[in-house]
């Protein structure tokens, strides 16, 4: 058995989920492991290498974890002929032009969503990338939840019959910054600096409900800021410029309907912060990040409207769990696992950068559709 070393520039790591989620549980956990075995037995092992702005937080992060290639020169980092790979986890406003240096560096790219400001730039990426010649991939982590794979689970075994329609609500109270520490970067809530619930989430129920259901033809939404004053990192006020909640209807092909709830001014009365009900001729499931719970339509009671009478029937007693039957890992190793599969064996990768511009178009015309007020229906992108 080889083991094959990779250089992988991580750009952005001093943010909260460039850490977290991509530099500790996905790179260290995959090197914790032993590598990344490939089908030939070879062991991929990354190699990485942390930029951003910060020379302090950088040194800092690479000294907890034992690392030693670090730095703020990101043309340095790409020139380096033992990188293979770029990771961008930078706010939005700044990624385009990041990526459009890697590729002309010649690295593959895996990056956060969304892809770019708006859907010129990022079919302008797409098509670079296709010409340039390198794999490209978006984070399509959603899917890779235990919640939403067991709802992928009954999808695929028909448990639904026909699907009539998705419903979701997402989000939590985002603390306005003044007298508790908001809990999301301040540039999430500036419109020039890539922030909002829309451009944030639409992106991710577009891969949702392509991989799920099937193409989104149409939209339609009311979206809102609804709290125009919030305070900065350094305690300061700001007005906020960029939508804080989305309240979209997305038409699936098929007929299905999808009502979405986005929102970081909503207080959390479910079992999860995210949750899906799917309804079919069949049956019923609810999912969340980790649970999926299923009601067939033979374990269906009987509800009755009664405003007279107590309640008789336990709307959440008569539901099924759906098991685990597999161990489930952290869905941002999972799929970077998949990246690096696609970049080496040639294995299949959906979520690349033409279909991280569809989920931007969405978001760029759900905001249009806000604005105008109207059902919006959404053309095919030319390659």
């Amino acid at each position: 058995m080889s083991r094959r070393s990779i250089g992988i520039v991580l750009n952005g790591v001093t943010g909260r989920m460039g850490y977290r989620q991509h530099l500790v549980r996905s790179i260290l956990a995959i090197r914790a492991d032993g590598g990344l075995p490939l089908p030939d037995g070879t062991v991929l092992w990354p190699e990485p290498v942390l930029v951003g702005r910060n020379e302090r937080r950088l040194a800092e992060i690479a000294a907890r974890h034992g690392l030693s290639d670090w730095t703020t020169d990101l043309h340095a980092a790409l020139a380096r002929d033992d990188v293979e790979i770029y990771f961008d986890a930078l706010t939005t406003q700044r990624r385009e032009k990041a990526i459009k240096t890697a590729i002309d560096a010649g690295k593959h790219i895996y990056t956060e969503k969304p892809l770019a400001m708006d859907v010129v730039g990022a079919m302008d990426l797409s098509r670079a990338a296709v010409a340039a010649g390198v794999r490209n991939g978006v984070v399509a982590d959603k899917i890779f939840l235990p919640g939403l794979r067991k709802l992928k689970r009954l999808v695929d075994d028909g448990f639904f019959g026909r699907v009539l329609s998705v419903r979701a609500e997402f989000g939590y109270w985002v603390f306005e910054g003044d007298r508790q520490r908001a809990q999301r970067p301040s540039w999430n809530y500036r419109a020039e600096d890539g922030g909002g619930v829309a451009l944030d989430m639409f992106p991710h129920w577009h891969y949702v409900l392509e991989n799920l259901f099937g193409p989104v033809r149409a939209v339609q939404a009311t979206i809102r800021t609804h709290i125009p004053k919030r305070w900065d990192e350094k305690g300061e006020e700001y007005t906020a410029t960029a939508d804080d909640a989305a309240y979209a209807i997305f038409e699936l092909d098929g007929g299905v309907i999808a009502q979405f709830n986005s929102s970081w001014c909503v207080r959390v009365f479910r079992d999860e912060l995210v949750e899906f009900q799917v309804d079919g001729t069949h049956g019923t499931a609810v999912a969340g990040l980790r649970r999926c719970r299923a009601q067939s339509r033979i374990a269906t009671p009987m509800a009755v409207w009664d405003p007279d009478a107590p309640a008789g029937v336990d709307g959440r007693g008569d539901w099924a769990e759906v098991p685990d039957n597999e161990p489930f890992d952290n869905g941002f190793r999972v799929q970077w696992e998949r990246f690096l599969r696609h970049v080496y064996v040639g294995e299949p990768f959906p979520w690349d950068f033409a279909a991280a511009a569809r989920g931007v178009q969405l978001a760029e015309l759900g905001l249009r559709a806000a604005r105008e007020g109207r059902r919006i229906e959404i053309p095919e992108l030319s390659s």
